[in-house]
């Protein structure tokens, strides 16, 4: 009678222990040190929560009255360039980020750059994939099998980015500014590319509204490992190299537009004097507010 007790007891203990271990698996494994194993387990010296706890900067609030004189300018990211190499990161590059953040919900997809056409999630998806027909040769029947092919959209595919932004004059503060209000991938699928068709944008981003949710993304920082930026750091200070794409004006004409490109051009000077315009605006409104005083 008492080793039948004893055996009950032990097949007791055994139950409660396994009770209790499931119960602590289900909601956090701790050591004894009552330190989560995710913290022990850490690819770094300590697990970085500083730019996930990190309060966003407010800007400088803007009022109408205040804006004596503005400017809109679109102007290109080239991923390829040596500053902007962040922007193809395999880690997590800003393509993923937008991906991420669309599909949470956090920020609204537009299909146009004045942000009026908001694009549902369905739409996001069909374009975020390209399809080809290839024509194959079936081997019993020795006939032509046309076959349509999927391709997915990648970061690897996108090289370009376009920004819309706003350069304006603020007599309240005296001081000239710019504000960034989109931000679209660009992508070409090799189909328009052999057909001659440009690159154009996949979808917009309103960056007021994406601001918040990009600064809780990381930026790789090539000097400094402990002292990332976040996505929306990079945007605000200008960490970047982009050329003039678009500046306002009546006609609504890009640069390229501005220069008819000749098909006996070999040396390309119709695209040479178009980044040259580039470099002229931008002087122009780097000098514009030196320009408004008088010394």
């Amino acid at each position: 009678m008492k080793s039948f007790l004893n055996f009950f007891g032990l097949v007791f203990i055994l139950m409660m222990s396994t009770y209790s271990f499931s119960q602590q698996g289900a909601e956090e494994i701790k050591t004894e040190s009552s330190t989560p194993v995710e913290d022990i387990f850490v690819d770094d010296l300590v697990r970085k929560r500083i730019v996930v706890e990190n309060k966003l900067m407010a800007q400088q609030p803007i009022r109408e009255a205040d804006i004596s004189w503005e400017k809109r300018i679109q102007r290109v990211i080239d991923t390829r360039e040596k500053l902007n190499l962040p922007f193809r990161s395999q880690e997590l590059n800003l393509f993923l980020v937008m991906r991420q953040m669309i599909s949470n919900g956090d920020i609204t997809a537009f299909g146009d750059d004045q942000f009026k056409d908001a694009l549902p999630a369905a739409d996001i998806e069909k374009r975020m994939v390209t399809f080809d027909t290839l024509t194959d040769l079936d081997p019993d029947t020795y006939t032509e099998i046309i076959k349509i092919v999927k391709n997915e959209i990648f970061w690897e595919d996108i090289y370009q980015y376009r920004i819309k932004e706003v350069w304006y004059f603020d007599k309240q503060r005296s001081v000239m500014d710019v504000r960034i209000l989109g931000i679209a991938p660009i992508y070409q699928s090799p189909k328009n590319r052999d057909a001659g068709i440009p690159a154009g944008p996949l979808f917009w981003i309103y960056y007021p509204e994406a601001r918040m949710p990009m600064s809780k993304f990381r930026v790789f920082n090539d000097e400094n490992d402990i002292a990332p930026m976040t996505w929306a750091d990079m945007f605000d200070t200008r960490v970047f190299t982009s050329y003039i794409y678009k500046r306002s004006n009546v006609l609504d004409y890009r640069l390229k537009d501005f220069f008819v490109a000749d098909p006996e051009d070999t040396e390309n000077r119709a695209g040479i004097d178009m980044l040259l315009f580039s470099d002229k605006i931008k002087n122009e409104l780097l000098n514009f507010e030196h320009d408004l005083w008088e010394y």
